[in-house]
């Protein structure tokens, strides 16, 4: 019986079908530090994780290594948000304007300017969170004023089920969102749609399953 790609394979196919504006975001939630040092050695050097107590772990255990490029990808929770600031330096999740503004209090009382992503939700979808285009263009500027954060980009997700010609229009009106507020990045797709995201202008690719395999951290 032959054997599935291994994980060096598995990252060269991914690589293989990013444009140089677009860069990978290898999601290592749920994996043990051995996938991720394996990773290392194939050249990646962005993380994804959305579990702070899992991610502060991993972090300590590689301590090892050059330092790596740490995003959080999860819901991020009020109480959760001082750690998550002392331990990433890219925040793809700012769902709504209350935890933008207890983010930039607490990023000027720990001396961080971390990069950070709005969350757009475009699509009905029960499961997710984020701004509808019309409420972000209302907070704007509130938004954008909220210095250390760095607001850079928008990221969204398709809800399950979509044919991938409506994933498709779903990225690109987030590329136009984001143009629409002269912001450079995109943080769209995923290991089932992250080829739908590069057509509409990803410039960040959040892949996970696809690189490693399934995860073996149980509830990752």
């Amino acid at each position: 019986m032959g054997t599935g790609p291994t994980m060096a394979e598995r990252f060269a196919a991914v690589r293989d079908g990013l444009p140089p504006a677009c860069r990978l975001l290898a999601v290592s939630k749920g994996q043990p530090v051995e996938a991720i040092r394996e990773a290392v050695a194939l050249g990646q050097r962005s993380f994804g994780e959305s579990r702070l107590q899992e991610a502060q772990a991993k972090q300590l255990a590689l301590g090892d290594l050059p330092p790596l490029d740490w995003h959080f990808i999860g819901r991020l929770q009020a109480n959760k948000v001082r750690g998550v600031l002392r331990h990433f330096g890219t925040i793809h999740s700012v769902d709504s304007a209350p935890l933008a503004e207890r983010m930039q209090r607490i990023a000027q009382e720990e001396g961080v300017a971390p990069v950070v992503f709005a969350q757009v939700k475009l699509r009905p979808d029960p499961g997710k969170t984020g701004f509808d285009p019309a409420t972000l263009r209302q907070l704007w500027p509130l938004l954008v004023g909220l210095a250390p954060l760095r607001l850079k980009g928008l990221m969204t997700m398709a809800p399950q089920g979509l044919e991938p010609e409506e994933r498709l229009a779903l990225f690109r009106e987030c590329a136009l969102l984001a143009d629409e507020f002269a912001l450079p990045e995109r943080s769209m797709g995923m290991s089932g749609d992250w080829q739908e995201a590069v057509k509409a202008g990803a410039t960040w690719v959040r892949v996970g399953s696809g690189l490693f395999g399934a995860r073996p951290i149980p509830g990752g």
